[in-house]
C-alpha cells in the first residue's frame, strides 16, 4: 500500500489521509457548536455600548432558539474559519435547525468573538444554500425537502459515477490501493456514530477518488454539491440515514470499492457506484 503515492492533482494521499484523520478528529470533538472564552476587548465595547454587537444593525436577538452550551473553544488566529466550521458542524448534527433564524451577535456572543467573523461565516454558508439571509433579523436555516436532496442525489450521481468508471479503466491498482487509508478513516469515522466526523471523512474519500481525474474544477463543484446534499432534512432527519449502523453500512461500501478497483472488475465498480449514490452518500 502506497500511502505517499502522487495523485494528479498535486498532494499525496498520504497527506490526505491525515489531513482526513485530523478532520474526523476535530470534527467529532465539536459535534456541538462551541463554547467560547470571554471575548475580553469586543465585550467591554458592548458593555459600554449597553448591548449587544450588532444591534445598531438592525438584527434582532429576541425569541431566537436557545442552542445547546458548546464545548471546546474557537481558538484565535483563523476565527471565521473555525467559527464556518462550527456551524457547518452544528448544521450536518441538526443543533442548527431547519427554519430556525439566527442573527450574527447571539452566535457571536456563544463564540466569544465579534460579529464580523461569524456574519461572515454565515454569508458563505448563504452561498453553499444551508441559510438565508433574513433582514433585520439574521439568517434562517434552509428547510430542506426529500426532493431537493434526491435531486441532489442526481446530479452528484451524473457527474461522479462516470468519472469514476472511467478512471477505474485508466487507473493503475496501486493507486488505488494508496486511497485505503482514506476508506478505513471512513469506517472508524462512522463508527464513532458522529454525523459531522463521518461527513469529513466521507467527502475526503470522494474528493480524492476524483481528484485522480486531474481535474481541480470538477473536485471544487463535487465537494460543494456534497457538503449540500449532508444538511438535515425539515424535522431533523438525515440524508443518507443517520444511524450508526447506517453509517457503518456506507462507509463499507468504500473499501469494498476500492476492492473492486484494485482487481479491475468494472462490472462490480458500476453496481457498487450506483448503489453508493442511490444511498445520497
Amino acid at each position: 500500500m502506497k500511502q505517499g503515492t502522487q495523485g494528479s492533482a498535486g498532494t499525496t494521499t498520504g497527506e490526505a489521509a491525515a489531513a482526513a484523520e485530523a478532520a474526523a478528529r476535530t470534527a467529532g470533538s465539536r459535534c456541538r457548536v462551541p463554547a467560547q472564552p470571554a471575548a475580553g476587548e469586543a465585550d467591554r465595547r458592548r458593555d459600554a455600548g449597553g448591548g449587544r454587537e450588532g444591534s445598531a444593525r438592525g438584527e434582532h436577538t429576541h425569541g431566537e432558539p436557545v442552542l445547546p452550551r458548546p464545548r471546546p473553544a474557537v481558538q484565535r488566529p483563523s476565527v471565521r474559519g473555525q467559527v464556518l466550521a462550527a456551524l457547518r458542524t452544528a448544521l450536518v448534527t441538526g443543533d442548527l435547525r431547519p427554519g430556525e433564524v439566527h442573527s450574527a451577535p447571539v452566535l457571536a456572543e456563544r463564540f466569544g468573538v465579534s460579529a464580523t467573523p461569524v456574519r461572515e461565516a454565515m454569508q458563505q454558508l448563504a452561498q453553499e444554500g444551508a441559510v438565508e439571509v433574513v433582514p433585520n433579523r439574521g439568517f434562517r436555516v434552509v428547510e430542506r425537502s426529500a426532493r431537493e436532496l434526491a435531486e441532489l442525489a442526481e446530479v452528484r450521481a451524473l457527474i461522479e459515477v462516470p468519472v469514476m468508471l472511467r478512471l477505474a479503466r485508466t487507473v493503475p491498482p496501486e493507486r488505488w490501493a494508496g486511497l485505503r487509508p482514506l476508506a478505513e478513516a471512513t469506517v472508524r469515522a462512522a463508527s464513532s456514530g458522529c454525523r459531522a466526523t463521518y461527513a469529513e471523512a466521507d467527502r475526503a474519500f470522494h474528493s480524492a477518488v476524483l481528484a485522480l481525474a486531474g481535474n481541480q474544477q470538477l473536485v471544487g463543484v463535487a465537494e460543494e454539491l456534497h457538503r449540500r446534499a449532508q444538511w438535515p432534512l425539515v424535522g431533523g432527519g438525515a440524508p443518507g440515514g443517520g444511524t450508526r449502523a447506517e453509517l457503518v453500512a456506507d462507509a463499507h461500501e468504500h473499501t469494498a470499492l476500492l476492492d473492486a478497483l484494485v482487481a479491475g472488475d468494472l462490472d462490480v465498480v458500476r453496481a457498487l457506484v450506483g448503489e453508493h449514490f442511490n444511498g445520497a452518500e
